[in-house]
């Protein structure tokens, strides 16, 4: 997951690294032993007279050269490269390079725009010392910068609203949107199967009714896991079904209504007419965006659309096992304000983890 975008982020922490690698101190200069006095050539004999010869005077000892002046250098030296800086031009060089990686790997521009100054704030002026390793603040630093992007004021909590409706002895509704084609039936499957492993009873509400072989798919998901499916014709009203589901669920007393709606791209404004007369019929208590995280950039594009049209509670993104870059899942959740539910990670119904940031963080800068 993410290895092109995990590659580019460790260049940047190995960069910042360097730039704040302290320069090794200069040596202090090596001691200059005192110099020998010359020695004198023997002279030749001389006949000693008699009387006794005066005694030769004590020899100086010799000069010693003093230590302070390059000690103190040294001590200097080593004081200012304790405490090296980056300075902002060190942070800009760096963080080119990083806001190159981020556009490579579809991050969103606002948001590449956010990761930067987060990360300029965070080394700009930031002084290491001689033990500090200049990778590890760096990894520090990207890594909080990202966390904050993908963590949102807004909280949804599935099991609570579903508890909360429960207690009132109504059905929780849940409708989902998206584009054809990128995983809504599946994740609608993989969601029913969390919710029976934790002891809810959902039915199917397949308001699919404008895609050839739509109803069918999502029958044939219901058949295997054992669950209800509500269907009316193909061409059928979608609003319709979506309340015959909801009458069903009531009636038998189940849980969770999940409600397929037909994919359809936010610029179609005759489906996105349709659509926000699903939610008007169905009132759901969560609207989840479902994305393909291959697409980059566009699903972000594509949710804020959504958003702004009938107003997402948050989204689930899947194929998030295929995807390298990363760019959707960094994105989403700052552009549109609503947290990311789940992450859909193969094919199989037990595919669907709960998304904690700490997932992406890890997998961006685990060994």
């Amino acid at each position: 997951m993410f290895e092109k975008l995990k590659k580019k982020l460790k260049r940047v922490a190995e960069r910042v690294g360097k730039k704040a690698a302290p320069e090794a101190p200069p040596e202090a200069p090596p001691e200059v032993p005192p110099e020998a006095p010359p020695e004198t050539p023997p002279e030749a004999p001389v006949e000693i007279p008699p009387k006794a010869a005066p005694e030769a005077p004590p020899k100086a000892p010799p000069k010693v050269l003093p230590r302070e002046k390059p000690v103190k250098k040294v001590k200097r030296a080593v004081k200012r490269i304790l405490r090296k800086e980056l300075t902002p031009a060190d942070v800009d060089d760096i963080v080119w390079e990083l806001q190159v990686g981020l556009l490579e790997s579809d991050v969103a521009v606002p948001v590449t725009d956010h990761v930067i100054e987060r990360v300029k704030a965070g080394l700009t002026g930031r002084k290491l010392g001689l033990r500090e390793d200049p990778k590890k603040l760096a990894d520090k630093v990207l890594r909080q910068a990202i966390q904050e992007i993908l963590t949102t004021e807004q909280k949804v909590d599935l099991l609570k609203v579903i508890e909360a409706k429960r207690a009132k002895g109504e059905p929780a509704v849940i409708v989902f949107v998206g584009i054809n084609g990128h995983g809504k039936t599946t994740s609608i499957a993989k969601l029913t199967k969390y919710l029976m492993d934790r002891g809810y009873k959902p039915v199917l509400a397949a308001a699919d009714t404008f895609r050839a072989a739509g109803i069918e798919q999502l029958e044939i998901h219901a058949e295997r896991l054992g669950v209800g499916v509500i269907k009316q014709k193909r061409g059928a009203d979608a609003a319709a079904v979506a309340y015959d589901a909801i009458a069903h669920a009531k009636a038998r007393g189940l849980d969770v209504v999940l409600v397929d709606t037909a994919g359809r791209m936010q610029t179609d404004v005759n489906l996105m007419d349709e659509m926000r007369k699903i939610c008007r019929v169905a009132k759901p208590d969560l609207t989840i965006f479902v994305g393909d995280a291959l697409t980059g950039n566009d699903a972000v594009e594509q949710a804020r659309t959504f958003d702004q049209a009938v107003g997402i509670s948050g989204s689930i993104l899947c194929k998030m096992d295929a995807d390298s870059r990363g760019g959707a899942a960094l994105s989403i959740t700052q552009v549109t304000g609503k947290p990311i539910l789940f992450l859909g990670t193969g094919q199989g119904y037990d595919d669907l983890v709960e998304f904690k940031p700490e997932i992406l963080l890890n997998a961006l800068f685990g060994d």
